[in-house]
């Protein structure tokens, strides 16, 4: 069988999200109240902020600019999963049921296939929201705007999603070998709350986790580093763009095993 480029999958993908949004657009007011209810979600974060600055003017040498910067940047580079992994919290219970053997014998890629079936809009509000906080606190922050800082930021912004994006296709993926996997998703996603503070204020222990392990200061604090202290960015943050790709790659891997092991038995 000939193999399928790049061009063919974004037709396909492009296609597939025009029918996803003529259907969810057939019901108005639950887009709307969705995308509004992200924005609100976000909207109680910022507030949660401007309280804890009120008592402490920096964290650990970080004022609330540079943490509104990271917060910023984490919920930006968060959206692509929100939008297009969306399906990862249904594999569960797709696989449990059986109805997962329908994806198995489409001649395209399987993961592609299962995660471009559905396309979360409410994650559109959290992506207006992360834009304006980030250039809110840029313009704050007197940061220049150059063309090499929108490219930069454009580039870790992309490969800093893979790392959350990697973070959830590892957790839904255990649903493959472990029978309450909710749990394990559910505590993937949650890490992305830490994301948004400075790796440098928890203790050495949790600095090698959230760095080595469930690597979550890829997806703002290390990246974010480039733009926000250019004169003084650690070589993680250099790293940041193969580490995503990285990441995302092996759970990708992990992602597709458990799906050729997978039987269609259900349980």
């Amino acid at each position: 069988m000939k193999r399928k480029g790049l061009g063919f999958y974004l037709r396909i993908y492009f296609k597939i999200l025009a029918q996803d949004l003529k259907s969810k657009m057939s019901y108005r007011a639950d887009f709307i109240i969705s995308t509004f209810g992200m924005i609100f979600t976000n909207i109680a974060g910022f507030v949660s902020f401007r309280i804890m600055f009120g008592n402490f003017p920096s964290i650990n040498g970080y004022n609330y600019y540079e943490i509104l910067f990271l917060y910023g940047f984490s919920l930006i580079s968060i959206t692509p999963t929100q939008c297009m992994l969306d399906n990862n919290w249904s594999l569960r219970q797709q696989v449990y049921s059986g109805d997962f053997i329908k994806y198995c014998f489409r001649p395209i890629n399987l993961f592609f296939y299962y995660e471009s079936e559905i396309f979360d809009v409410k994650g559109l509000g959290q992506l207006a929201f992360g834009i304006g906080t980030l250039v809110y606190a840029w313009a704050k922050l007197g940061m220049a705007v150059t063309p090499l800082a929108v490219v930069k930021v454009t580039v870790y912004l992309m490969t800093a999603s893979l790392v959350m994006a990697a973070l959830q296709n590892a957790g839904a993926a255990s649903c493959f070998w472990i029978e309450n996997s909710f749990y394990v998703l559910d505590l993937a996603f949650r890490f992305k709350d830490y994301a948004k503070y400075p790796i440098t204020i928890f203790s050495t222990v949790f600095r090698f986790v959230f760095t080595y392990i469930i690597p979550i200061a890829f997806i703002a604090y290390y990246p974010a580093l480039v733009v926000l202290r250019p004169e003084d960015v650690p070589l993680l943050s250099w790293l940041s763009p193969p580490a995503g790709c990285v990441f995302f790659f092996l759970s990708y891997k992990l992602w597709m095993l458990g799906a050729s092991k997978y039987n269609g038995t259900g349980s």
